[in-house]
């Protein structure tokens, strides 16, 4: 499996695999996830975006976003993260995650911020208590968590606002 940065030509087949891996997952249907990555493409908010390539096939996908913050901070939204419903389970979603954090570092990410699920991003470093002095919609559900990139990271930042495409 080669893990590389998305390019313009991967995009209709990121927004294939990301809609068949969230279908049936989100109550507005398929696509919603999909039409999120386009979002924050034209928005220019795109921090980090890789894709996992299996024999000429893009088999997964990450993005990190762009967060607004308050005061001013480079901070990242993770999110979403599609694998082919065929190979979930398997650690490419894991090997993206980690991929992606170390590319936010050397772009001097000062933290990252992601509403997943509480039991899979852990693994990485994340946790609600790193969130919970953040204001965000998403402030105080156990599924927003966050995890600082620098020995400061978050220390001050108040406010954190995903892009618009994020709704």
């Amino acid at each position: 499996m080669l893990l590389r940065p998305a390019t313009p030509a991967d995009h209709d087949a990121i927004a294939a695999l990301t809609t068949a891996a969230f279908a049936g997952v989100f109550p507005d249907g398929p696509g919603g996830e999909a039409a999120i990555i386009a979002g924050v493409r034209a928005e220019g908010a795109v921090l980090v975006e890789l894709v996992a390539e299996t024999a000429g096939r893009i088999v997964g996908h990450v993005l990190f976003s762009r967060m607004t913050c308050d005061p001013p901070a480079l901070v990242a939204g993770l999110g979403p993260v599609a694998v082919d419903p065929d190979l979930q389970r398997q650690g490419t979603g894991a090997a993206l995650c980690r991929t992606g954090l170390e590319r936010c570092r050397e772009l001097g990410v000062a933290g990252v911020v992601v509403l997943g699920h509480p039991d899979y991003y852990p693994r990485f470093g994340f946790s609600a208590a790193a969130a919970a002095p953040l204001i965000s919609p998403y402030a105080g559900s156990p599924a927003f968590m966050a995890m600082a990139l620098k020995t400061s990271g978050l220390e001050g930042v108040r406010r954190v606002d995903y892009p618009a495409a994020f709704g």
